[in-house]
């Protein structure tokens, strides 16, 4: 089979997949799961047609999807794929570009300049702000973190870049205790050393709490959180970043999802105050429903990010904030086309809707679990719902009887030590149906236990 013609039936297969995704179990049955051990070769010695490859993958792997590209999967802060930016990707797929500079791909280099502006005109945060489009909240925050390591250190004399940390005053990093484990990653690998993480108590709604802030200076970074992943709650920006603003101290914003609520009016008074901060990192793959690998570092001193991660060789020099230059990546694709996809089929009154519709509905989940006797541990501020039905054992052989009966799925967390479990509502897909349809499958399970 030719390549053109290969590619045809790859999109088939695509939209045949895409037919059936309303009507498709969320987890996979046993014999989906089974199927993959067809996938348990040793490497081939020769060549051969990619049909075969592409027969295998839809044979077998097709029944082994989670079907997060629908409208009930609650899992995680997932959104399914909106058409305008999975028809980007795939465009952009065929054009194949290195999407690090203008030189290397000027269409690419264009749409990500254009997208970088949008999302920061939606978000109202800096415009003169800078955007570097990651793959992961977790890379973002590591170079922004980076940024404001780099800056503080800078202040003080110390050139990172040149001399290492060997020797360089010691910069604190200040996190909540409920931050993501994301954050602690990045913490991780930049050296700050889990033991010496300072911990910033929070309220019992997962906010850093004002009356126990740890003592900040010119060499802090202050973490805070836009949307706390279990409660879904938002740190008091105004109050914090004043603090942290009187003691020279970099404020960055953890705002994977959360973030977004500054696009929904009825949602933007949670955000007050979070544009004064130095940094915030979000995802494009979760509330924005994009595809994976399109994640964003936002940074206030654009100069600071671009000098913090440049990557200009003799061989390859660019325009100073070009994606390479604001990413770990240097060759990359570039990921900020279908971000500006999607910003550009749903304008400002979209993504108001859809944020302002997920709020809703995860409203709709609280009161219908709530009725059939489930305990919301949240307030549901925004699209989180954490539930609990009282003991580990329950919620266990809950969550076992939703997976066996594939019309719903949603995962296990923890909250202040206790096992619960937490329903997140951001697809574009999902409709009040599927709410219901939800609530149904979690009143069946709850009746066989």
């Amino acid at each position: 089979m030719d390549e053109i013609a290969t590619i045809e039936k790859a999109n088939q297969l695509a939209i045949e997949y895409l037919d059936n995704v309303t009507d498709r179990r969320v987890f996979p049955d046993e014999d989906g799961l089974a199927g993959l051990k067809a996938f348990e070769e040793a490497l081939p010695s020769q060549p051969s047609d990619p049909a075969e490859t592409l027969h295998l993958l839809n044979k077998y792997g097709t029944p082994a999807t989670v079907t997060s590209n629908g409208g009930r999967y609650f899992g995680f802060v997932i959104g399914a794929t909106l058409p305008a930016a999975a028809v980007a990707e795939r465009l952009a797929a065929a054009w194949d570009q290195c999407g690090s500079s203008f030189v290397n791909a000027p269409v690419a280099a264009k749409l990500e300049e254009i997208a970088a502006d949008w999302v920061l005109d939606i978000l109202d945060l800096p415009r003169e702000s800078r955007i570097g489009f990651g793959t992961s909240a977790t890379a973002c925050g590591l170079s922004v973190l980076a940024v404001a390591r780099r800056t503080l250190l800078k202040r003080k004399g110390w050139d990172i870049d040149a001399d290492g940390l060997i020797g360089a005053p010691e910069v604190k990093l200040i996190i909540p205790e409920t931050v993501h484990v994301t954050v602690k990653k990045a913490a991780k690998l930049l050296g700050f050393g889990l033991n010496r993480l300072i911990i910033a108590p929070c309220d019992d709604k997962g906010r850093v709490d004002v009356t126990q802030l740890p003592e900040l200076d010119d060499l802090s970074i202050l973490c805070l959180q836009a949307g706390e992943v279990n409660m879904g709650e938002f740190d008091r920006f105004p109050e914090l970043i004043e603090i942290a603003r009187a003691a020279d101290a970099w404020v960055h914003v953890d705002g994977a999802f959360g973030l977004w609520a500054r696009a929904s009016k009825s949602k933007k008074h949670l955000t007050t105050g979070v544009e004064l901060a130095d940094s915030w990192t979000t995802d494009g793959h979760k509330w924005l429903n994009t595809p994976y690998d399109g994640a964003m570092a936002i940074c206030r001193d654009g100069q600071a990010f671009a000098q913090t991660l440049n990557s200009d060789a003799v061989y390859s020099t660019a325009e100073p904030y070009a994606q390479k230059n604001l990413v770990l990546e240097f060759s990359r694709r570039a990921r900020g086309i279908p971000i500006w996809a999607a910003l550009r089929s749903l304008g400002r009154q979209g993504v108001d809707d859809m944020v302002t519709k997920h709020c809703a509905q995860a409203q709709r989940m609280a009161e219908g679990l709530k009725a059939l006797g489930v305990t919301v541990l949240n307030s549901v501020v925004i699209n989180q719902v954490l539930c609990t039905l009282g003991s580990e054992e329950k919620n266990a052989a809950l969550l076992q009887r939703i997976s066996d009966e594939g019309e719903v799925w949603f995962g296990p967390s923890k909250w202040q030590g206790a096992s619960v479990f937490r329903l997140s509502v951001s697809s574009w897909r999902t409709t009040d149906d599927d709410i219901d349809r939800a609530i149904a499958s979690i009143g069946r399970a709850i009746e066989a236990n």
